[in-house]
Parts: structure tokens; sequence; C-alpha cells
């Protein structure tokens, strides 16, 4: 059995204790349309998640531009093409645009043909939209298969972000002489589980007030601070564009600037950082397990 090592602490620029990246998952309609095509059927439905390109994005990258914090922003493909005017908008405001899909299709037991095919279609209608070629990627919903980073790198690009296992990015193995940069994520650093409630598709009902959600998310980053790692937290513009949530991020990122210890940085930079590190890549390997047979009496 192959044993797993933690990734190692990285130094970060200019004597800082950490990283800390406003990244954004620009969903739009499609989480739900990928799960059940009827959802299109519903009106009211369809304009809560629309409310994202339409309404967050715009509010979200006037508080980035008051502070000059770089953004990061992870698009499917079909939002792209269904709200073209605010993906746009992200590039020509300067902010990194990321790959997060076409429908945002869940690759739980996706084969490699199916994976290629979605890499080539996001990509297709973000450059088609924006003129960008994305270097960056994160799975839908953080699931993806032992075979997703080979197919990464096949594609050229830099890094990913949706692994867990580590408060320090690294250098992902990728076969024998290949490697991604991994920007590693947590569920406490996501807007979803405080804010979402779809009916019928999300939550339970019990929606969180923005100061917890802040409390929680400094509570990381202080955290976050003493360990040396990297802060990503991940926000969507459907849920923290809303006024009163965008109105306690945009303090609590006008608390992050005037923190003298902290690198704010997009995800590019980020991992342009890490990869002049030259980190030995560390390698991830599936669990090989026999269930311990039961008898029966």
């Amino acid at each position: 059995m192959t044993e797993l090592t933690a990734a190692a602490p990285v130094q970060w620029p200019h004597g800082k204790k950490c990283a800390v990246a406003f990244t954004f998952d620009v969903d739009g309609e499609s989480p739900l349309l990928t799960t059940d095509a009827a959802y299109a059927d519903r009106m009211g439905t369809m304009s809560h998640q629309a409310y994202g390109p339409l309404v967050g994005v715009p509010r979200l990258l006037d508080i980035l531009g008051e502070f000059d914090v770089p953004g990061t922003f992870f698009v499917p493909g079909y939002t792209a093409h269904r709200h073209p005017r605010p993906i746009r908008s992200i590039a020509e405001s300067g902010h990194e645009i990321a790959h997060h899909g076409y429908l945002h299709e869940s690759l739980v037991g996706a084969t490699e043909d199916t994976e290629r095919a979605i890499l080539q279609a996001g990509l297709d209608a973000l450059h088609e939209v924006a003129g960008v070629r994305p270097t960056g990627y994160r799975a839908p919903m953080w699931e993806m298969n032992w075979h997703t980073p080979k197919l990464l790198a096949e594609f050229g690009f830099t890094y990913d972000s949706t692994l867990m296992d580590s408060d320090h990015p690294y250098e992902l193995a990728v076969g024998a002489s290949d490697s991604l940069v991994e920007l590693p994520v947590s569920w406490a650093l996501d807007d979803w589980q405080q804010y979402c409630f779809i009916p019928d598709f999300s939550g339970t009902g019990l929606i969180e007030t923005p100061a917890k959600a802040i409390e929680l998310w400094r509570a990381e980053l202080e955290a976050m601070r003493d360990v040396g790692g990297a802060w990503i937290l991940t926000n969507h513009p459907f849920l923290s564009g809303r006024p009163g949530r965008a109105a306690a991020l945009r303090n609590f990122i006008a608390e992050v600037k005037a923190m003298d210890d902290v690198w704010i940085a997009s995800m590019s930079q980020i991992a342009a950082h890490v990869r002049q590190q030259q980190l030995t890549p560390r390698t991830l390997t599936r669990p090989e397990f026999s269930p311990v047979p039961v008898k029966e009496n």
C-alpha cells in the first residue's frame, strides 16, 4: 500500500504569512438543468439562478474594483453562452476566468471521452464569448475522477482547484513526468452551505445570516494565517450577490485588505508562484481495499 504524505508549506511573496483568493462560481441555471432538464420549465427557479449573472456579477465586480482586489470567476460554458454580456464584463474588468464544466455536469463515473468533450465544450464557449483561454479548472461540485488530472494536463491547464486534502497548495503528480498545481478548497469556505435554499433541489430552508457566514470565514482565515496556507473562498453570485450578503462581503474584503500579512491574489497568480517553487510533486492514489468478509449466522 502506497503511503501518502502531507503537502509542505509554501513560502509566500514578500514574507506574507498566507495567500488569499476570492473566487466566484458563476453557475447560473446550469446546476439545475444538468440535474433535471425539467427545471427549465420552472420560471421562478430559473429566475433565482439568473440573478447571479444579471445582478450578482455586476455588484461583485464593483466591490472588487473598489478595493482593487483580483477575483477568479469559474464559469460553466453554458453560463457564458446564455449570459455573454456579464461574462465578458468579468474579462473586461481585468479578472481571471477559469473553467467550470459546460453545463456544470457531475463527473461522477464519467468516462475519459465524456470528460474530454465537456472540457472542450467549456473551452470553446469561454473563448467564443470572452476571448479567453483559461489556465485553471474547478470541477463542478468539487467531484472529479482519478483520470481527470491527466486530462487537465492533456489540455494544458496549469492548475486545478477541486481537492481538499491540504491547507497548502502543491504540485499534483500526473503520470511519470507531468504535474498540475493544486489549490485546495474546503466546504467551510463556500457560501452554498450558508445561503443556498432551492425548493426540491438544495437546502432545508435554513438560510444563515451574513454575520454568521463572515464569522466562519474570518475564523478560518485567522487559523490559516497561523499555518501559512492558502485561504480560498468560493462564492456564488446568485447567493453572495444579494444586497445584504454582498454588503457583508464588501466589509470583510475591506478587513482582509487591511491585513499586512496576507497576499491577496488571483488563482492564476497563486499557481504561478507555487510553480516557481519547483516543489516535488505529490502522488495521490486511489484506495485499494477488500471488505472484511462477514459470516452470517
